[in-house]
């Protein structure tokens, strides 16, 4: 990381702390705006510095059309996000999930290179199955062998590229959120559950932006009020709701 990011990267913590401590009279450092910071931040967890983050939920069900879901995914961020249409017809930010990412930046162009695909612009990607994957192996070739390695569930995207989907991190949850991936989405396994369980379902969009992608139209007027922290607990007993759900997917 050069000395700028690093600098950055410093500054805003510094500043985020003294919010946070409640002390408004720290000045925020000259020139760095939010935009920046994150980007900084952005650039060093893609260059392997992983950052913690938790997955969070901002909406209940009964405050959103449960039918206009929908998920966005941002390389730049490394989070898997979802929104719907709310009660007021407006869109909010329904919960949101780290991620771990291709290993190589930038767009797929063939199978083996290492990159996740993007989504061009108006041409989003769907699940096109939600398949249990609770006891597939893969070889990573690092010499630990045939390993479980994607959660209790694989959803299959449609797209350009075979193989490509959103799955759990099975003994590889030490990389998240980072970039990690051969190309597939992988969430923590116990994220994963709860994704499928509340939200995801075949047919649904989904959105992957790439690296140097900002904010869409709808998540920049979210922005600020995403940051309020309308945050609230993980939703207990997802598990009952995914063995309700097996005959469907």
């Amino acid at each position: 990381m050069n000395i700028l990011k690093s600098s950055i990267i410093t500054a805003a913590a510094a500043t985020l702390l003294a919010a946070c401590s409640g002390n408004n009279n720290t000045e925020k450092p000259a020139g760095v705006t939010p935009e920046m910071a994150a980007d900084a931040t952005a650039a060093a967890t893609a260059a392997g510095g992983y950052r913690p983050d938790t997955a969070r939920v901002y909406c209940g069900r009964a405050d959103i059309d449960t039918a206009s879901e929908f998920i966005v995914i941002s390389k730049k961020e490394l989070r898997l996000k979802v929104y719907a249409r709310g009660k007021g017809g407006d869109t909010v930010l329904v919960a949101r999930y780290p991620v771990c990412l291709s290993r190589a930046l930038g767009q797929k162009h063939g199978s083996g290179d290492m990159r996740t695909p993007e989504s061009e612009p108006g041409k989003p990607f769907t699940i096109k199955q939600i398949q249990d994957a609770s006891d597939w192996h893969h070889d990573f070739g690092d010499g630990r062998g045939s390993i479980l390695s994607y959660g209790h569930w694989f959803m299959r995207l449609e797209t350009p590229f075979s193989g490509i989907g959103i799955h759990g991190s099975t003994n590889n949850e030490d990389k998240m959120p980072g970039r990690d991936s051969e190309g597939c989405i992988r969430l923590r396994d116990t994220d994963l559950l709860h994704l499928v369980a509340n939200y995801a379902r075949p047919g649904m969009t989904v959105i992957i932006k790439a690296e140097t992608q900002g904010q869409l139209p709808f998540e920049t007027h979210l922005k600020n009020a995403a940051d309020i922290g309308r945050q609230l607990p993980m939703v207990a007993g997802s598990e009952l709701m995914i063995e309700k759900r097996k005959d469907t997917h």
